[in-house]
């Protein structure tokens, strides 16, 4: 019953994401703070219809894809986690979302186990909230720049950093909080020229990171 009614929630709020109505209210909701980005308002508007895009393809061609899986996307660099119970699952999700236009990168950190519960699920999302709430007291951390997922204690961090010397105090802080047993870091450094290079992979040559 629990994950019927997730569906039918979650169905309807990417229905609504994905219309023209909710692509402009995200978009306004969104000018706030993404101006105030390295990547600025373009492409924080860009990345967000990317992520609501796959969530969609995702929910189309399996429920469960939906439910497993997250996404994080950071100028076209989409950050696939989570635990998935079949290895197709793995493969579709990262074929989907390669599938959306805009995406010029695609790290993989699914993972084919299913030992995630309740209490993991709430754990995880505690984690994420501490340290949200770390790097935006920390002054020298300018936290808006930073995307957080957790998947059973290991901490995946993307974003722009401004220097080694933040990045580095982002990940002492992921390691600082309570019940983390791992901490992966995909963020670049703000003069990073990964930034500007754009990553072509054909679909049928891209292999899942291991």
């Amino acid at each position: 019953m629990r994950k019927f009614f997730c569906l039918f929630s979650v169905a309807i709020f990417a229905a609504f994401s994905l219309s023209g109505c909710g692509v402009l209210v995200g978009a306004g909701a969104a000018a706030g703070t993404a101006s105030m980005e390295e990547r600025g308002l373009s492409a924080a508007v860009s990345d967000k219809f990317i992520q609501a895009t796959i969530n969609s393809h995702w929910l189309e061609i399996d429920p469960d894809i939906f439910l497993d899986v997250s996404s994080q996307v950071h100028e076209g660099r989409v950050l696939l986690s989570g635990n998935v119970a079949k290895p197709q699952h793995r493969v579709d999700a990262v074929r989907v979302a390669w599938q959306v236009e805009g995406v010029r990168e695609v790290i993989n950190q699914i993972e084919i186990r299913d030992r995630s519960g309740l209490i993991d699920f709430a754990r995880d999302g505690w984690v994420t909230t501490q340290l949200t709430v770390k790097l935006t007291v920390d002054s020298q951390v300018k936290a808006i720049n930073y995307s957080i997922d957790t998947v059973n204690g290991h901490v995946f961090i993307m974003g722009i950093a401004q220097d080694q010397k933040e990045l580095d105090r982002v990940l002492d802080h992921a390691r600082d909080v309570s019940y983390v047993r791992r901490v992966t870091s995909h963020a670049v450094l703000k003069n990073d020229p990964a930034r500007r290079t754009k990553v072509n992979v054909p679909q049928d040559k891209a292999k899942p990171a291991s």
